[in-house]
């Protein structure tokens, strides 16, 4: 049941973005923010009796591309809706819009690519200590960015290649997942697992995006210096005559001397054996003091028939204060991407 009312809801967020309906996702938007603007701004510290949390983030920068017009975006506007009150079950929702206004040096002030997106709503019920049961719409847990990929949380304004071209970013399905703690020679350490099986194919398709079908998975990863973590996953691009694929990936992140140093890697092998495609990135933060970091990171992406190329980032980002970042970056490489262009790009994002 729950997956059909997601069904629902997205199809009816996605009638929003047609060009008639253009104009009330843009007020929408500005609403919205002046909403989170006031309850940024509100007593943090007042009790909700009710554990109903409303926040969000929101994010805009500049674009200038290597082959291209410059450009401005207001990239996304995403609210959190969230209910807890200590018991078994719990709630939490987010709903975007994407890029509610663009401004190009040739064509002035648009919100044409605009669109609504609901990106995750799901229960969670806690069975015990150790076992939880979700069911709904949730990010795929493969690799760390992908989970953490709101702008406020992460180092760069762009992503890297190989979390978004190898598997599905978010489903509609069930997963089991907890944590218990470790003790490895004498060292206090942490197991976190997740199971996870699509039960509702995603039914609506944005310009290039890839839409799977028969997912399935795990990740298991674990807490210490080093934040090891396994991802593994089978799944069917839908798309005519498309092989069926399975899917390991490795991750991690770890600090030394005030440097964090993290990577993900993943290989796809279809059903007959043959390679599926693979990406892998690795970056570095160095602080230069004042809140200062110094970003640098290096990718690959190859996936035959369809994409492959090489990237490097190098970037300075502003942590303002724990909930504002400001980011400048220099991306270069092979190939051309339509959502990570070679050039220079600058960003703000706010966590509300």
């Amino acid at each position: 049941m729950i997956q059909q009312k997601i069904k629902e809801i997205r199809t009816c967020l996605r009638r929003m973005s047609i060009p008639a309906g253009r104009q009330v996702v843009y007020a929408v938007s500005v609403a919205l923010l002046a909403t989170l603007c006031k309850i940024a701004h509100a007593d943090e510290s007042a009790d909700d009796s009710s554990g109903i949390q409303l926040g969000g983030y929101a994010s805009a920068g500049i674009t200038a591309p290597h082959k291209g017009n410059t450009e401005f975006n207001l990239n996304e506007i995403s609210l959190l809706l969230s209910w807890d009150n200590n018991a078994r079950l719990k709630f939490f929702s987010e709903l975007e819009l994407e890029r509610p206004l663009s401004w190009n040096e040739n064509k002035h002030f648009n919100n044409k690519n605009s669109y609504v997106d609901l990106e995750r709503l799901y229960l969670d019920y806690n069975l015990s200590e150790k076992i939880n049961v979700r069911a709904g719409r949730f990010l795929t847990p493969a690799g760390r960015w992908n989970l953490l990929h709101a702008a406020p949380l992460v180092w760069t304004g762009t992503r890297p290649l190989a979390t978004n071209y190898l598997f599905p970013t978010a489903i509609n399905g069930v997963m089991m997942h907890g944590a218990t703690p470790l003790k490895i020679n004498g060292e206090e350490q942490s197991f976190e697992y997740a199971l996870y099986a699509e039960t509702l194919k995603d039914q609506d398709r944005e310009d290039n995006e890839i839409i799977y079908k028969n997912v399935a998975g795990a990740y298991f990863k674990l807490n210490n210096r080093f934040n090891l973590g396994l991802s593994l996953a089978s799944f069917t691009e839908d798309r005519l005559d498309a092989p069926d694929y399975r899917m390991i990936g490795l991750d991690f992140i770890t600090h030394v001397k005030g440097w964090e140093i993290s990577g993900e890697g993943f290989q796809r092998i279809t059903s007959s054996g043959s390679n599926g495609g693979s990406g892998a990135y690795l970056q570095s933060a160095a602080p230069l003091g004042n809140n200062w970091y110094w970003l640098t990171r290096l990718e690959t992406i190859q996936k035959p028939n369809v994409v492959s190329g090489e990237r490097w980032v190098l970037g300075l980002t502003k942590r303002i204060t724990p909930k504002q970042l400001f980011k400048m970056e220099f991306v270069g490489g092979s190939d051309e991407f339509i959502d990570a262009p070679r050039g220079f790009t600058s960003s703000f994002a706010v966590l509300f």
